[in-house]
């Protein structure tokens, strides 16, 4: 019984560090870094999608509001050569000089658009170029973790087929007793090394250890410093 407890210990503190390693792989530390690469190009990505859409509404829209500008002063230019009264005609090349500084503002705005959005496109297709290093430095890197992880899996499975047959072999009620333990302490079966609990690593005093040994040899003692069983 002693010694299945010790293996079963063994197997379980195995199966920690494990899955303790599992968890703090290199190997998933580049893949993560890899996810956040490739997240960033994503984001970039549609932050220029979303400039560029920005920009065309403001070309369409400046083209439309000079297409307005251009039939209204169309129209009063017509007006204007039918005009006889001086005042009238005064009032009439007022109001076409303010849309013609309006066109004006619209053509600089609409220019300065257009060249932030030949800038634009030329930024992101430096940036699509980038695509295939960021995916191809991700799919490395998860190909590596798979593989690093598979192995562990691998060796994990192995252990849990060895736990249940060791397992299978112990009573519910120790059983019950180490599960407690292990979920206390992570050791809950350490082994009595002279004067010494090989758990918490203690120097029992003479009477804690003659207490030890007085037990008989078909139960578990206690380590009165820790509390886990102890093999003698």
């Amino acid at each position: 019984m002693t010694e299945e407890l010790l293996a079963l210990q063994a197997i379980d503190t195995i199966a920690d560090q494990l899955t303790h390693r599992r968890s703090h792989l290199p190997e998933l530390a580049d893949a993560t870094a890899a996810r956040a690469a490739r997240a960033d190009w994503e984001r970039q990505r549609d932050e220029f999608g979303r400039q560029l859409d920005a920009l065309t509404v403001e070309i369409e829209s400046a083209e439309h509001d000079s297409g307005d500008i251009d039939r209204h002063r169309d129209r009063l230019n017509a007006q204007l050569r039918t005009v006889i009264a001086p005042r009238e005609a005064e009032a009439l090349q007022h109001e076409i000089k303010t849309l013609s500084d309006r066109r004006s503002t619209l053509d600089d705005r609409e220019l300065l658009a257009l060249e932030q959005q030949a800038a634009l496109d030329d930024e992101r297709a430096s940036h699509a170029g980038l695509e295939p290093a960021v995916l191809g430095r991700l799919e490395v890197a998860e190909a590596a973790l798979a593989t690093a992880m598979g192995e562990i899996d691998q060796q994990l499975s192995e252990l849990a087929e060895r736990r249940a047959g060791i397992r299978e072999g112990l009573a519910p009620q120790l059983l019950a007793r180490y599960d407690s333990l292990r979920a206390q302490l992570g050791v809950a079966v350490a082994r009595l090394v002279g004067s010494r609990c090989d758990g918490c690593h203690l120097d029992l005093s003479a009477a804690e250890v003659e207490a030890v040994k007085a037990v008989d040899r078909t139960e578990l003692a206690e380590c009165p410093q820790c509390g886990r069983l102890l093999v003698r």
